[in-house]
């Protein structure tokens, strides 16, 4: 069983950055692909961000290029997002999800597994 926890939530003031983290259980991380997504109050969980089980590729929503970035150890089983010049906009549950194969890492239904949510909330 493959069980997935993020941390690094909180509140924020626009512009400030935020670090989560997502560490998974199991032997097998490294050959999960990894991927962040998120809910806001009365909308669609969205695709944000996700790396390539080989951590040579990644993938943005738009609205986060140039302002996020993702990284993963195979090591400690963890993998991270980094999110700077955060905007109010950003106010959402964040959601870790691993991904055995696929073609589209940005799609929900590519994902397996899913953490809890961590909440993320940028004030203006």
């Amino acid at each position: 069983q493959v069980q997935l926890v993020e941390s690094g939530g909180g509140l924020v003031q626009a512009e400030g950055s935020l670090r989560l983290s997502c560490v998974v259980s199991g032997r097998t991380f490294s050959s999960y692909s990894m991927g962040w997504f998120r809910q806001a109050p009365g909308k669609e969980r969205e695709f944000v961000i996700a790396i390539h089980w080989s951590g040579r590729r990644t993938y943005y929503a738009n609205s986060v290029k140039g302002r996020f970035t993702i990284s993963r150890d195979d090591v400690k089983n963890a993998v991270y997002l980094q999110m700077n010049s955060l905007k109010p906009e950003d106010t959402a549950v964040y959601y870790c999800a691993a991904a055995r194969f696929s073609d589209d890492y940005t799609t929900k239904v590519s994902y397996n597994y899913w953490g809890q949510g961590t909440q993320v909330t940028v004030s203006s």
